[in-house]
């Protein structure tokens, strides 16, 4: 007798499903699964379970899904492939209706966005420097500052860079 025979409880079918909490078919799913038993059941005779062997290998189970160890069974297969299909059908549809874009395009509009905010406020030491020269009240400061950051801002959003970046494209597309 092993060690974990020795630790655990020897429970009927009905017995490891209570101790688990689980319902009799999740039990017989587990057998289908290759759960460990020590006698099998059938004819007038029951199933007898080691608590700490089905502990054990649920765990064991637990740890393969979550590592990705698991070799899955042709249920699982179609199931996958047809999630996956349905992503891709999803996504398709996506492209089609422009709700969503190539991840080398938003990289560069977020880029360039990026770039005009900081060639924004790269700007403002020279555009304040003649409305503060002198200044020493603390809320004029701030008052042309703000002012000053919000400017860069609302051009920012009033920048489109969809249209931009389109002319850059057709642009490229000429040269070549």
């Amino acid at each position: 007798m092993t060690a974990a025979k020795a630790r655990g409880q020897q429970v009927t079918r009905s017995g490891l499903a209570d101790v688990f909490g689980v319902a009799l078919p999740t039990v017989d799913g587990w057998v289908r699964q290759g759960c460990p038993f020590l006698e099998r059941g059938g004819r007038g005779r029951e199933w007898k379970f080691s608590t700490a062997d089905v502990m054990a290998w649920l765990r064991d189970k637990a740890v393969a899904e979550a590592t990705g160890d698991v070799q899955a069974d042709e249920t699982e297969l179609k199931r996958r492939k047809l999630a996956a299909e349905t992503a891709k059908a999803e996504l398709d549809l996506a492209k089609a209706r422009g709700l969503v874009a190539p991840l080398d395009q938003v990289e560069r509009m977020v880029s360039k966005a990026f770039a005009q905010v900081r060639a924004g406020m790269r700007n403002l030491p020279g555009r304040t420097v003649t409305q503060l020269i002198g200044e020493t009240d603390e809320r004029k400061f701030k008052t042309v500052l703000l002012h000053e950051i919000d400017q860069v801002l609302e051009a920012l959003a009033a920048a489109n860079l969809a249209e931009a970046e389109e002319a850059e494209d057709e642009e490229t597309e000429d040269q070549e």
